[in-house]
C-alpha cells in the first residue's frame, strides 16, 4: 500500500525583474517581464540621428537616378559612368547603417545582439564621422576670417559640387555622429559599463600584460610615419604630394592635414597610457576613450582616403603617390594593432570581472 500524500502547494512565480515578488496566486507562466521602454531622450535621439541621414542619402539615390541636383558644369562627377553609381550606392548602404545602429541602440533586441556584431560598425562610424565633425566646423571658422578657399572636396580647376552641397551632407553628418554617439555611450555603459570602471593604478599586471605592451608600443611606432607625412603636409611641405593636392593647397586643406595629426597623437596617447599605466590617478575611460576614436579616425578614415584616390584618379597628376599610399595604409595597420589591444583587453577584464570576488582580486 502507498500511504496518503498530501497534495503539493503550487510553485511560486518567479520573482519580477525588478525583485519584487508577483501577487499571490499567479501562474508561473503568466509571471513575464515588462515591456522595455526607451526613455524620451533616447527617442528624440534615435529620429533625430534617422533624420539626419535623409540629406545625404536623398542626394545619392538622386543622383544614381540621374539627377544633376547640386552638381555644376565641368564636375568630374558627370563622367563618372557606372563605377561612381556603384560607388554611390555603397555610401547610401553606409549611411543607411547609421539608422539601423539607432535602432540597435534603443530597440529591446538591441540588447542581444553580440558584442562582435555591433561594436565594429560603431567603430567605423567612428572613424568616418570624427575627422567631419572636427573638421568641418574649425574649417567654417576659417573661410569666415578669409583663410579657407573652397570647401573640402572641390577639385582642382573646375568645381567639384555646389557650395551648398558640403553644408547640407556634412552638417547631417555632424547630427549624426552626435546623436550616434550619445546613443552609444548610454548603451555601453549600461550593458558593459564594469569593464571600464576604475583608474589605470587598478588594473592588475597579468601574464599577457607584456604583449599587450608590446602591441602598445607597436600601434604607436607604426603611428610614426603616417604622423611625420601630416605634419609635413600641415607645415606646408609637398614631399609626398601629388601636383594637383600640391596645387590645391587652401586653408581647408591645412585644417583636415592638422586634424589627422591630432588623432595621431591621440592614438599614440591612448595606447601608450593603457599599457604603461604611469598616471594611476588618470581614470580608465580616457585612455580607452582616446583609443577608439584616435585608432578609428586614422584606419576608417584612411581607407576612405585611399579607395577615394583611386577612384577618382583620372590624370596621372591626380593619382596618389607612393607616399600618400604608404601613409593611409600604415594608418590602418596602426588602427588595426589597436583594435586588437582593445580586444584583448576587453576579453580579460570581462573574464575577471565574471570570477567570484573571492577567488580573483578586484579589478576596478
Amino acid at each position: 500500500m502507498t500511504a496518503n500524500r498530501p497534495p503539493e502547494a503550487p510553485s511560486p512565480a518567479p520573482p519580477h525583474r525588478s525583485g519584487t515578488p508577483w501577487p499571490p496566486g499567479t501562474p508561473p507562466h503568466r509571471a513575464e517581464a515588462p515591456s522595455y521602454r526607451v526613455g524620451r531622450a533616447r527617442a528624440v535621439l534615435r529620429v533625430v540621428a534617422m533624420v539626419a541621414c535623409l540629406p545625404y542619402i536623398g542626394l545619392k539615390v538622386a543622383w544614381m537616378a540621374g539627377s544633376r541636383l547640386g552638381i555644376p558644369e565641368g564636375s568630374a562627377l558627370l563622367d563618372g559612368g557606372t563605377l561612381l553609381r556603384v560607388a554611390n550606392g555603397v555610401t547610401v548602404l553606409m549611411d543607411g547603417a547609421v539608422i539601423v545602429l539607432a535602432l540597435l541602440l534603443t530597440r529591446p533586441w538591441g540588447r542581444r545582439v553580440p558584442a562582435w556584431l555591433l561594436v565594429p560598425p560603431m567603430w567605423v562610424a567612428s572613424g568616418l564621422l570624427l575627422p567631419v565633425m572636427t573638421a568641418f566646423p574649425v574649417q567654417l571658422a576659417v573661410g569666415l576670417l578669409g583663410g579657407g578657399g573652397r570647401p573640402v572636396g572641390e577639385g582642382n580647376s573646375e568645381p567639384f559640387l555646389d557650395p551648398w552641397v558640403f553644408g547640407v551632407v556634412y552638417g547631417g553628418f555632424i547630427v549624426q555622429g552626435l546623436a550616434l554617439g550619445v546613443l552609444f555611450a548610454l548603451y555601453a555603459g549600461e550593458r558593459w559599463g564594469r569593464l571600464w570602471q576604475g583608474r589605470l593604478r587598478d588594473l592588475p599586471v597579468g601574464p599577457t600584460t607584456p604583449a599587450l605592451r608590446a602591441t602598445a608600443v607597436a600601434a604607436a611606432s607604426a603611428a610614426f610615419f603616417p604622423g611625420v607625412t601630416h605634419l609635413l603636409w600641415v607645415s606646408g611641405s609637398t614631399a609626398g604630394l601629388d601636383a594637383g593636392r600640391a596645387a590645391d593647397r587652401t586653408g581647408d586643406f591645412y585644417v583636415m592635414e592638422a586634424v589627422n595629426l591630432l588623432f595621431v597623437v591621440v592614438t599614440a596617447v591612448g595606447v601608450l597610457l593603457l599599457a604603461f599605466r604611469r598616471s594611476g590617478r588618470l581614470s580608465l575611460r580616457l585612455p580607452l576613450v582616446l583609443a577608439w576614436a584616435g585608432s578609428a579616425e586614422m584606419a576608417c578614415w584612411g581607407g576612405w582616403l585611399s579607395v577615394a584616390g583611386l577612384i577618382g584618379a583620372g590624370e596621372a597628376a591626380d593619382r596618389p603617390t607612393t607616399v600618400t599610399v604608404l601613409t593611409y595604409a600604415v594608418q590602418m595597420l596602426a588602427g588595426a594593432l589597436v583594435v586588437m589591444l582593445g580586444a584583448y583587453f576587453f576579453a580579460e577584464r570581462s573574464a575577471a570581472s565574471a570570477l567570484p570576488t573571492t577567488a580573483a582580486a578586484p579589478v576596478s
